[in-house]
């Protein structure tokens, strides 16, 4: 729901709590979002408490006596999201006038969010900050940054910025509803980013966004538009004159015509994408999203072309590639990437060390599977290995566990 409307329905919740109605509104709300109110007021906590059925404190709230126990911070991290939640440094999101006390924007101001981003993006590749969290979190910081505008003046340059700051917390917000397999959710924050985008002049988060519009279409079996994007993301002036950029464009290119059935294609493409990357200045500074495009990233990228065109064995040695390389933070991707080793694995016959590679990937006794692309991919590993291998004994230790966190969900 939008802001507004949770903000109207505790209101109401309010009202039959005390007998007046409630005050509460969308300014409230970013406020919790953010950390700047970390522990709202008795009864605001009751009604946040009814409507979402959990305690203030699994809610992300902390109660002052916690805070006093926790080991001292530096004046700008603390202000932060609590242990509950990931962290992320919220002090600097909406000042009432800009830091310097005028009523002018500067960079400094702009700064701040971009940290912030780079914090969102460090959580999401580190798998502490996923799936609704981390869409909500972004889109509280692109709402931020578009509140920004109307604090005070500011030149082209700072306002352009900002747009480019909304539209990368918003395209923040589509890769988790994509990650989620959020369709509906994924593309209004995918039309939403592509205008802020657009109205920041930032030809790099208008490739960034076609990378992502061209993977929802694809979950949507849209492969003429996951296509038309994919190549639309290649053709972005930032990967002309950025060779890294031009990499990751035609990787994922690759990706999609191995999907739709183009193998030539897909192989071509994929092989311009990795003398690309030979090709690309690594000492060049680039924004916070680009950062987990590496080496690793590129063979897991290849790894899934090759599985796509039947070329199980080769997509086996690049997976082995790609998590023998995986930065050791990378938890997310190195889970998306085991689960591929082991469909990989599956699709040649290896029914056993399939299982030994998946067996791993499955959660503790009581807890549930993990959400969005990797929970779809253990159901199809799930559904092919009963179809190989019905009635071995490491099957059955699959399956009792697997049907467990099924269950738990």
């Amino acid at each position: 729901m939008k802001q507004a409307e949770l903000a109207d329905r505790l209101n109401t919740r309010l009202g039959a709590l005390t007998g007046r109605p409630g005050k509460l509104t969308d300014r409230h709300v970013r406020n919790w979002l953010t950390g700047k109110t970390r522990w709202p007021q008795a009864r605001q906590r009751a009604v946040l408490e009814e409507e979402f059925g959990v305690s203030a404190e699994q809610l992300g709230f902390v109660p002052p006596a916690a805070r006093e126990r926790a080991p001292s911070e530096d004046p700008v991290r603390r202000r932060t999201f609590t242990t509950a939640t990931a962290s992320l440094t919220a002090a600097a999101l909406l000042p009432a006038v800009p830091s310097n006390g005028s009523a002018r924007l500067g960079m400094s101001d702009a700064d701040r969010l971009e940290r912030n981003f780079a914090e969102l993006v460090k959580g999401d590749n580190e798998g502490s900050s996923t799936g609704i969290r981390l869409e909500t979190r972004a889109l509280a910081h692109a709402q931020h940054a578009l509140d920004l505008q109307a604090v005070g003046q500011a030149s082209a340059r700072v306002r352009r910025r900002l747009y480019y700051l909304a539209a990368a917390f918003t395209g923040t917000a589509l890769w988790a509803a994509v990650e989620a397999q959020e369709p509906q959710r994924a593309q209004g924050h995918l039309h939403k980013a592509m205008t802020l985008s657009g109205m920041a002049g930032s030809s790099e988060m208008q490739m960034r966004l076609w990378g992502h519009a061209a993977l929802l279409a694809f979950q949507q079996r849209h492969m003429h538009d996951a296509l038309a994007a994919a190549e639309a993301g290649r053709r972005s002036h930032v990967c002309r004159s950025d060779a890294l950029f031009r990499s990751l464009a035609s990787a994922r290119l690759a990706g999609i015509q191995s999907a739709a059935g183009e193998d030539s294609a897909a192989l071509r493409t994929l092989a311009h994408a990795e003398q690309t990357y030979e090709q690309a200045d690594f000492e060049e500074q680039r924004p916070a999203w680009m950062s987990f495009f590496d080496r690793a990233e590129l063979e897991g990228l290849a790894a899934l072309v090759m599985g796509r065109i039947g070329r199980h064995d080769e997509s086996e040695a690049r997976l082995h590639r790609t998590l023998s390389l995986l930065r050791p933070e990378f938890h997310r991707n190195r889970t998306y990437y085991s689960v591929q080793l082991a469909l990989a694995q599956l699709a040649q016959g290896e029914a056993d060390q399939a299982v030994a590679t998946a067996l791993p990937l499955l959660p503790e006794e009581g807890e549930p599977l993990m959400a969005g692309r990797n929970r779809r991919l253990l159901r199809q590993f799930d559904r092919g290995l009963r179809r190989l291998a019905p009635g071995a004994g490491f099957v059955i230790e699959w399956q009792e566990r697997f049907t467990e966190g099924e269950k738990s969900l």
